[in-house]
């Protein structure tokens, strides 16, 4: 049976929000959050995929995909706000449990959610989802940490190369034993939406921000300790940018945490759809008995 995706749009505190929803509205839901370039649109194959068994939600970042575009003088652009509109969304959309797949961008975006209520966190999938220190790619972070504590036209300059069509093209390329099982339509679509004018301040503003997630993650791990939250890491173990320390780190504050190292990059459902949905589907059916 073929679940039909709908395409939706809420308001929140005065803005759209942009997101992509199947399933049964009566099951046990899950939350898909997207990473930096990109958007829900990264999960359009994954969505149907688990469809069958679960109410998939998969929102767009406020300043990302088909969700509003405030300017930064009218929306503060930093992670609590972000995980305080995904959290509105959800309220909106009556969700009070559910598990949560977290990539890049979504990972301090999941955190910020199960720190605010972590009884409402029923499981965890990370696919290149950082949450310790471990994760980090030093050639790809020391450019964007310099910057982000000391914002100037000489910082600035190379962490703008991120904005750029080859950088993104090479997030999803990079890693991938066979880059041609990965569409070139995704790097056309999360450029043209990069490249709209205004959307660099944005962007840059949010790089600004990334050390307060670095600084969140002592409570993030004491949140693992104390839940002890299902955890799955499904992980491209040739990312460049979270590598594969990342997810091994989990298994310190979760013993019993799954983790999967894929022979992919950091978009590793491109390549490897079947089986991080297989994994996804075996965990949840197992953790959400």
């Amino acid at each position: 049976m073929v679940f039909a995706v709908h395409h939706r749009t809420a308001t929140v505190d005065g803005l759209d929000v942009f997101y992509r929803e199947a399933g049964d509205p009566r099951a046990a839901v899950v939350v898909l959050l997207h990473g930096f370039p990109t958007s829900s649109h990264m999960f359009r194959h994954l969505i149907p995929a688990l469809a069958d068994r679960y109410r998939v939600i998969a929102p767009d970042h406020i300043g990302f995909g088909q969700s509003a575009m405030p300017s930064p003088q009218d929306f503060p652009y930093t992670f609590d706000a972000l995980a305080e509109t995904t959290s509105g969304l959800l309220q909106r959309l009556g969700v009070d449990r559910f598990a949560m797949y977290v990539h890049d961008y979504g990972a301090p975006i999941g955190w910020r959610l199960a720190l605010q209520a972590p009884d409402r966190v029923t499981a965890i999938i990370t696919q290149n989802g950082n949450a310790y220190d471990e994760g980090f790619v030093k050639p790809f972070w020391d450019g964007l940490f310099a910057y982000a504590k000391a914002p100037g036209p000489n910082t600035e300059a190379p962490v703008r190369g991120a904005l750029t069509r080859d950088v993104t093209r090479r997030q999803y390329v990079n890693g991938v034993a066979d880059p041609t099982l990965v569409s070139p339509d995704n790097w056309v679509h999360d450029q043209a939406l990069l490249d709209r004018p205004g959307n660099d301040e944005i962007q840059l503003r949010l790089f600004r921000d990334y050390p307060t997630n670095v600084d969140l993650y002592p409570r993030v791990q004491r949140y693992f300790r104390d839940s002890q939250v299902p955890l799955l890491a499904v992980w491209g173990a040739n990312d460049e940018i979270f590598g594969p320390d990342g997810a091994t780190a989990f298994g310190r504050d979760l013993p019993d945490a799954e983790i999967h190292l894929i022979e992919s990059g950091h978009f590793a459902l491109e390549s490897h759809l079947d089986t991080i949905a297989g994994h996804i589907r075996d965990f949840l059916g197992r953790v959400l008995a």
